[in-house]
């Protein structure tokens, strides 16, 4: 699995099941594990605690327009407090759009003026806040990436940040949001070179660059999330092509880490995820042995680390206020399962109803709120996306 494919995965995640598709080694080929089992778990010398999936509620969408081709259909990926859910749809050519969930399940679907409308352009629907915000990037009609802002009300402010390459692949990639309306990113320059940024919610753009990131293609900066003081976080990848966490202070001041085993060669190192309001950390990082392992960076700078048995990797990708984690891992011949794992340490796999069984379906899981529902897509035996809510 390329690290420079992981890298790109800032676009609402809305690649992760191919590049998880792609990314089974032959040579691991082994059979499906029925339950969740951890391999390691670092945390202050914690106990492990496992725990089979219970019967839990699951609501199941697909967005009327989601094409039902496979690579098609509806991708969760965002929750707020409330319960209101974020995120995209493909249709019938491959076409992203956007659209915003409330809490009586009603859908609105949106397109952001200027975005393109054949395959793999359009409107991906990003982060939302508690008040309803959106943050997300569009891809117009000559493959160009740029940032936008909706309301909960509809309006929708687009931007650009200076520096930004202006051909296919380049532009201005939104990542994350908080309820002071404050977005983090990175943009991609003209030699493809990633570079992070602040923008807030006047407008101001901060530019940055973490001291030691790379400066060849596919490498650099790259902003991941913000938390509700403006304390920032994301990844760089050097000019080993090693990746490393980053957080910055809405000063300017940034301080770097890593995961305790995150490998030093080339495709190995941590990579972050999300940041949750608190300042809590989720992430992957890969080890010296091209493992991937999920971690959560507590705001302390603690580090969670854990593993679940059998698996080729293992994706943390959000954090709430109560330390519960999620995430999904994947079986070398069997489906993408989804993962919950409590503030205790007590991990839970779980499948989605509509899941498929076979390689490169099943669940994935990119979101939790402070209840606990976990949303995200899953992928059904014909590799259409579905949406669903887990309740907790």
């Amino acid at each position: 699995m390329s690290k420079i494919c992981m890298s790109k995965i800032c676009r609402s995640m809305r690649s992760s099941a191919t590049r998880l598709r792609q990314g089974v080694p032959a040579a691991r080929i082994y059979l499906r594990s029925v339950s969740v089992f951890l391999s390691f778990l670092l945390v202050l010398g914690a106990g492990i605690a496992l725990a089979q999936q219970p019967a839990t509620p699951f609501t199941e969408f697909t967005v009327t327009g989601s094409g039902t081709g496979s690579g098609q259909g509806t991708v969760p990926t965002s929750i707020n407090t409330a319960g209101t859910i974020a995120g995209y749809y493909f249709d019938s050519i491959g076409s992203y759009h956007g659209w915003v969930r409330d809490t009586s399940g009603n859908i609105t679907a949106f397109d952001v003026t200027g975005a393109g409308t054949g395959s793999q352009q359009g409107t991906a629907g990003g982060q939302i806040n508690t008040a309803g915000t959106i943050a997300g990037d569009y891809i117009d009609s000559n493959g160009v990436s740029h940032g936008y802002i909706r309301t909960s009300a509809g309006t929708i402010t687009k931007f650009s940040v200076s520096g930004a390459g202006t051909t296919k692949g380049e532009g201005t990639l939104c990542c994350a949001l908080n309820d002071g309306g404050t977005t983090v990113g990175y943009y991609i320059d003209s030699s493809n070179v990633n570079h992070g940024y602040v923008r807030t919610s006047t407008g101001r753009v901060t530019k940055f660059d973490v001291t030691g990131a790379g400066t060849a293609a596919h490498q650099g900066t790259f902003g991941r999330g913000v938390d509700t003081v403006g304390l920032e976080a994301g990844y760089y990848i050097d000019s080993s092509s090693v990746s490393h966490g980053f957080l910055r202070t809405a000063a300017g001041v940034i301080t770097t880490f890593d995961a305790t085993g995150a490998g030093t060669g080339p495709g190995q190192g941590t990579q972050v995820e999300s940041m949750n309001a608190s300042g809590a950390i989720t992430g992957f990082y890969v080890d010296s042995t091209g493992i991937y392992h999920a971690f959560e960076r507590k705001p302390t700078g603690t580090f969670v680390e854990f593993t679940v048995t059998g698996a080729i990797a293992t994706y943390g990708t959000a954090a709430n206020s109560t330390g519960t984690i999620c995430g999904f891992y994947l079986n070398p011949t069997g489906p993408l399962e989804g993962f919950v794992r409590s503030a205790s340490g007590t991990i839970t796999g779980f499948e989605a109803p509509g899941a498929g069984t076979g390689v490169g379906e099943g669940t994935e899981a990119f979101g939790i709120n402070n209840s606990g529902t976990i949303i995200g897509p899953y992928i059904d035996s014909a590799g259409v996306y579905g949406g669903y809510l887990r309740a907790p």
